[in-house]
């Protein structure tokens, strides 16, 4: 896998590079700015971009936009943002346009290579991650009273549905059937009032649902 990297900190620049190296991707490009990034993605045209959330100049959402305009210029490049915030506007905002092929993980979330190695196979694949610990926030907020008619497994559901699990990796999570959970989803969304959304859109119906902004 061909890899791009967006990250400031020199440390956890050439990190991720040895990291990645390890893991048997070829890093094709580093950029410590966000000016620096566009031009590395149309020259090399990697399958993923990892970017920081905040970068130079203004330190601000400079990598969420430099996701959206990956994904708009360049169809075929995936999408990873790493951050250290649990700050679910990020999420929404990084998925509005599209789920396909772009994350959002926290940095201190990602506890080994594996996990790492099997986002960035989940994104490249057309896939969605996003952290389980904005998740989690997003479902402890106030003013979602129907989320409190779930059950148990429904919650499980509806928390790995925002994490961007497919049904499969939903059923293989929580070890049943797939038809079990095609039938949680669906009584999920009667639920909380959501129209059933398409597969490709279902994690986007999910947060904003759970940001207070329905779908």
């Amino acid at each position: 896998m061909r890899v791009i990297i967006a990250e400031d900190s020199l440390f956890v620049r050439e990190g991720l590079v040895r990291l990645l190296t390890a893991l048997g991707h070829e890093v094709v490009g580093t950029a410590p700015q966000a000016g620096q990034v566009l031009p590395l993605v149309a020259r090399h045209q990697p399958d993923v971009a990892v970017l920081d959330v905040k970068l130079p100049p203004t330190f601000r959402d400079e990598g969420l936009r430099l996701a959206a305009a990956i994904r708009t210029r360049h169809t075929n490049v995936a999408a990873l943002v790493l951050s250290q915030y649990v700050e679910h506007s990020y999420a929404t905002k990084l998925l509005d346009g599209t789920t396909a092929k772009v994350g959002y993980l926290l940095k201190q979330n990602v506890p080994n290579a594996k996990m790492l190695d099997d986002v960035l196979h989940r994104l490249t694949a057309g896939g969605t991650a996003v952290d389980p610990d904005v998740v989690a926030a997003l479902l402890q907020r106030p003013g979602h009273e129907p989320l409190a008619d779930l059950t148990g497994r429904e919650r499980d559901v509806l928390a790995l549905m925002a994490e961007g699990l497919s049904d499969q990796g939903i059923a293989d999570r929580l070890t049943v059937a797939v038809s079990t959970v095609v039938t949680h989803t669906g009584k999920i969304f009667r639920k909380l009032g959501i129209e059933s959304p398409a597969s490709n859109r279902r994690v986007s119906a999910v947060l904003k649902y759970l940001a207070g902004s329905r779908p």
